[in-house]
């Protein structure tokens, strides 16, 4: 087992990390940002070494600094959370060659999986179903064209390094094809360096679920079970629960086969999600796997009692999986708390948190870093806290939620409580009836 793990990222993930550690035993290493000096997970960590700047480029994202922090403090482990480094090949392969061991997927994994045109071929020659469309990157405007028209409208192009939505257009008829061509890719150009295409039949009206997946060194994988996403606003997560209300014991069981299959024919080793598109007659077709740990994992860890941390690090270390499939026996929904305005298009709130009160009681967890005094920086991702509800029916989960955002009170900058609130309350939410077009519709009444 590891002596000493660094964690190469910042905030609530950290800590979560943290936390798992020192329950096995294990020694910690934080690493921050000069604007990050204060932060909870710096103070929780047996060793913390600061790495740069405010700036991601020139701190977290900075792996040399991060390497050498591992190297003074002797880190026999790098658990890189989500974002930031955490799917980044060269920084997997730079751990290896630093005999550090990255606790995730290996670089060639992450290599084949990151490139969702190249993923989508694997995951074909695989036997999972795919959305129709392109046979990996296309090359320039003329074969868009070609692939369109053989696809059928409305179409979906995508970058292949994409992520966040960044680099995404739908195209209703040919004569929005070529703006959309050219916007996408000067978006994924400026974002991630690339502006490679493919381009997927779009799916109207669909859920976005995915499912949990654990592969171990020998090649065994086992799901654990699935998430609903679907509530997103420009792609980004919004609240997701489990199980799914969407989802029947005949729709899990061939989801859960197809991500093991999935995970299974590449040979992953870690934590993983391999998410899908499900169509209202449910058929469902694989859209990408994510390498590493999801913002979401707290709501699978509450409904079958497993801590996912302690599962990548024991995994990381060469433990064997049981390879025993695992079912949801409570409902879990999270709300995913952001220092946002939602009655000002969502637009990031940074600033001092003068009042804090956190929710308790029975069912309520809180993932947070957060405190009264703390100042939440400008230069990161908003999110601030994931507030979490379980209990034995998807209603008592809602009500249970309800009456934790409630109890939740934060002052000094806004934040997306109220646009939960309101959630918690629609009827189509309440009866389970929702897809990723759900936020198109949803009018937040202002206060």
């Amino acid at each position: 087992m590891f002596k000493k793990i660094l964690i190469a990222n910042r905030g609530e993930i950290a800590l979560r990390i943290i936390r798992t550690c020192k329950e096995m035993g294990i020694k910690t290493v934080a690493v921050y940002s000069v604007t990050d000096a204060e932060s909870i997970h710096v103070k929780f960590a047996d060793e913390a070494v600061c790495i740069g700047p405010a700036p991601s480029s020139e701190s977290y994202l900075k792996i040399s600094n991060i390497i050498a922090a591992a190297e003074i403090t002797n880190a026999d482990a790098i658990h890189p959370g989500y974002g930031f480094l955490s799917e980044n090949a060269k920084f997997s392969k730079i751990c290896e060659e630093h005999d550090i061991k990255f606790i995730g997927a290996s670089s060639d994994m992450i290599s084949k999986m990151g490139d969702k045109a190249t993923a989508k071929l694997t995951m074909k020659a695989a036997g999972v179903p795919c959305v129709p469309g392109s046979d990996g990157i296309i090359k320039d405007f003329a074969e868009c064209e070609k692939t369109a028209k053989t696809t059928g409208y409305p179409v979906m192009l995508k970058a292949t390094a994409g992520g966040g939505g960044k680099g995404m257009r739908a195209v209703m008829d040919e004569s929005e094809l070529k703006d959309a061509w050219d916007s996408a890719r000067q978006e994924s150009k400026a974002a991630f360096g690339n502006d490679d295409m493919y381009m997927e039949k779009l799916i109207q009206e669909p859920r976005h679920i995915e499912i949990q997946i654990i592969g171990d060194s020998k090649g065994k994988a086992c799901h654990l079970s699935e998430r609903d996403c679907s509530i997103q606003r420009r792609h980004q997560k919004l609240t997701e629960e489990v199980p799914s209300p969407f989802m029947t014991d005949e729709l899990r069981e061939k989801m859960g086969k197809a991500a093991v299959k999935a995970s299974e024919f590449i040979k992953y080793e870690g934590a993983g999600t391999v998410e899908f598109l499900v169509d209202k007659n449910r058929n469902f077709y694989f859209m990408e796997m994510n390498t590493r740990i999801q913002v979401e994992h707290p709501i699978t860890e509450q409904v079958i009692n497993f801590d996912l941390i302690r599962e990548q690090i024991l995994v990381a270390a060469g433990v064997e999986i049981s390879g025993k499939n695992y079912y949801p026996q409570l409902h879990s929904i999270e709300c995913r708390i952001n220092a946002e305005d939602p009655f000002n298009n969502f637009r990031p709130s940074p600033g001092k948190i003068t009042n804090l009160h956190l929710p308790g009681g029975h069912g309520v967890r809180l993932d947070t870093h957060v405190y009264a005094g703390y100042t939440i920086p400008s230069n990161y991702d908003s999110m601030i806290a994931k507030l979490i509800t379980t209990a034995q029916t998807r209603e008592e989960a809602i009500s249970k939620m309800k009456r934790a955002l409630n109890e939740f009170i934060i002052e000094g900058v806004k934040t997306t409580i109220p646009f939960h609130r309101q959630l918690m309350n629609n009827p189509k939410y309440i009866e389970g009836n929702y897809t990723t077009k759900f936020m198109e519709d949803f009018e937040i009444e202002s206060n």
